[in-house]
């Protein structure tokens, strides 16, 4: 005898093959000339393949890969790190105040810009002859490696050999929202795949339990190209980073509703996923193969999720070590937070901390007060995270990345020909500052210059393509051939450029 969920799972089935689809009308429609028009659009975009349109009628067999999407996977040749926090600055920080030292810009703080910087220049708000403004901090050598870090970073100093600088990474962007989306999808508009995604696409999880990709954000603000930087494009949803808090419950409707059990919602969910697998069984949608993870991910993550998110059950040095605040959103507390989650098999964790636009129109923006008050706020953290995951054992197998969506100017911002009350510095794509650390990256070194005033790269320069092939290839992947077939055409994270950045690489 059959239950009554089982004559209810039947009935719906039925309802639904009788019923006209969207998906139906599409395909009836092929043989006409609008479809043959369509056809050539949608190349790619079908989500049944020739042979299971020949086999439609018949049952579809699920792989591991169908029924768990974030499965681990093999990537192609050996990595050297299995997991990638990611610290990005958003609004992008100072190189000139922080790691990018020009004693000769000091010389000329106050003196008109030469007109040759100017010409052909985009420029989000300079407007005029502005004046150059030497860094607003003071700079030392720092560790064996000597490599230069002002006083706004004084803890950052004991742990500069566990890094390798890019003193010439360049953008073609020039504002926050496109330059953002660049930086983390490869692209400067809407519709492309996170760099997390791809990763968790390419190599899925470790830790079935917890997403493959976790967000946290500080700064009290989302970036200012929105959740995209941390969506799945065109790759199944399943890939796209899942945004969690640092205070409260770390996802929101965590906790059941009074009076629904544990062993109640497993039920329903195992009746809504056995919907969901006749229906992919008819359409082959990748879509509903992410619906089906994803309930089952949030059932497993009631159990999961507070126990890692609980910075409470850390031991009293280490909290101290980073700095955290207990019951508040603080980039302080996200480092800890990304510590316990590459620990516990998360394979991607993305920081996106806000407040860092440093254009001088009050004391918070300004590239002295502000910006020395920005980096005390990350100082201490970062070092303690690079800290605490080398005497875990955590720092050869994680990739540490850091860096903005663009620099500053070296000349002082004015709007409307008028040079602002606050010192402060423009958005500037030609050369800013980034830099790596952890698996598969050569430790204490620098790479890339720029000239005497830090306007333009002189040697050594990349590209954010550049950047995001080194990424992929510490984790195991040439980024030439990981694609993912979309609109009849293979897409890649790189598009059509990007090259290893091999004097990095340990």
């Amino acid at each position: 005898m059959k239950n009554s969920l089982d004559r209810l799972i039947e009935e719906r089935i039925q309802r639904e093959i009788q019923v006209q689809t969207r998906r139906h009308f599409i395909k009836q429609c092929a043989t006409g000339m609008g479809g043959l028009a369509l056809g050539s659009i949608f190349v790619g975009c079908d989500p049944l393949s020739s042979q299971q349109k020949n086999k439609k009628n018949k049952k579809i067999a699920f792989s591991e890969r169908d029924l768990n999407p974030l499965a681990t996977l093999a990537p192609p040749f050996a990595p050297r790190a299995k997991s990638v926090i990611y610290l990005h600055m958003a609004g992008s920080p100072s190189q000139l105040e922080m790691f990018d030292y020009k004693p000769e810009l000091q010389k000329l703080d106050g003196q008109a810009c030469p007109q040759s910087l100017l010409e052909g220049k985009k420029f989000a708000f300079i407007r005029g002859t502005p004046k150059l403004l030497g860094p607003q901090a003071k700079f030392t050598q720092a560790g064996e490696s000597g490599n230069w870090v002002s006083n706004f970073m004084p803890h950052f100093k004991s742990v500069v050999d566990e890094v390798s600088f890019l003193k010439a990474v360049h953008t073609d962007q020039f504002n926050h929202g496109p330059a953002q989306l660049f930086m983390h999808t490869g692209g400067p508009r809407l519709g492309r795949p996170s760099l997390g995604s791809w990763v968790t696409y390419g190599l899925g999880s470790e830790n079935q339990n917890l997403p493959g990709f976790v967000v946290l954000t500080s700064g009290g603000k989302n970036p200012s190209a929105g959740k995209s930087v941390w969506g799945s494009g065109f790759l199944p949803s399943v890939y796209q980073g899942v945004q969690c808090r640092s205070k409260g419950d770390p996802v929101l409707y965590l906790e059941d509703p009074d009076g629904i059990s544990r062993n109640l919602k497993k039920s329903t969910i195992e009746a809504i996923n056995k919907i969901n697998k006749e229906e992919y069984a008819k359409y082959a949608d990748p879509e509903i193969l992410a619906r089906i993870n994803q309930y089952e991910m949030a059932y497993r993550m009631q159990i999961a999720v507070p126990e890692v998110m609980n910075i409470n059950n850390e031991p009293e040095n280490i909290r101290q070590m980073y700095g955290v605040e207990p019951g508040k959103e603080s980039f302080a507390n996200n480092c800890l937070l990304a510590r316990k989650l590459v620990e516990q098999g998360v394979r991607f964790v993305q920081l996106f901390d806000w407040g860092w636009d440093s254009h001088g129109t009050g004391h918070d923006t300004a590239v002295d007060l502000g910006l020395r008050n920005k980096c005390r706020e990350i100082d201490r953290p970062i070092t303690a995270l690079l800290l605490d995951l080398k005497q875990r054992g955590l720092l050869e197998d994680t990739l540490i990345v850091w860096g903005g969506e663009f620099g500053r100017t070296p000349m002082q911002e004015n709007r409307e020909g008028k040079t602002m009350s606050f010192k402060g510095r423009d958005h500037h794509g030609d050369a800013f500052t980034m830099w790596m650390a952890g698996g598969g990256i050569k430790k204490g070194t620098s790479h890339g210059e720029t000239d005497d005033i830090g306007f333009s790269g002189i040697a050594g320069q990349v590209s954010v393509h550049d950047v995001h092939a080194t990424i992929l290839h510490v984790l195991g992947f040439d980024h030439e051939q990981f694609t993912f077939e979309f609109q009849g055409r293979p897409f890649r994270l790189t598009d059509v450029e990007g090259e290893v950045i091999k004097e990095i690489l340990a």
